[in-house]
């Protein structure tokens, strides 16, 4: 027999929707692996995407952190805001991204640092881009095509 009183409160990423969450929440859903900074190309034809090893300008490659995250609109364009309406409809985002999980009801992986408290894991454990891709500024625009890599399916 339990004792009464004794409920395990359950995180915030089991007890709320994305648009239900705070601004502090939602940012610390993302578990920093940089996948999203991948430069990727679209087939016009067909649609289907095509990842490359380059990465946002913004983006530095050792810690998978953006240089100028508040003013990254202004920088780079076509970067993408990630909000609860743009996580159902890009279909880019890859399989282990926590708004992605969040938003198919699933859990977050033992290595996200919500769960094990360690925001180095990730990149210990080879779940983020660090150290695997090269700045989009080093490479010409005609060029960048040349830097389309198998992630299988999705980077890795």
């Amino acid at each position: 027999m339990g004792r009464a009183g004794s409920m395990t409160r359950l995180p915030f990423w089991k007890t709320k929707t994305l648009d239900q969450m705070t601004r502090k929440e939602w940012e610390s859903l993302c578990d920093g692996c940089a996948k999203c900074c991948i430069v990727k190309f679209e087939d016009e034809e067909t649609g289907a995407l095509a990842y490359t090893n380059l990465h946002c300008k913004l983006l530095d490659g050792s810690t998978c952190q953006c240089s100028d995250y508040r003013n990254r609109k202004k920088y780079v364009p076509d970067c993408v805001k990630l909000t609860p309406e743009s996580v159902a409809a890009v279909d880019w985002l890859p399989d282990s991204c926590a708004y992605r999980l969040v938003q198919d009801g699933k859990d977050l992986p033992d290595w996200h640092h919500l769960v094990c408290g360690d925001r180095n894991r990730i990149h210990e454990e080879g779940h983020s881009v660090r150290g695997r891709t090269i700045s989009e500024e080093d490479i010409s625009e005609e060029d960048q095509e040349d830097y389309i890599i198998d992630w299988e399916g999705s980077p890795p």
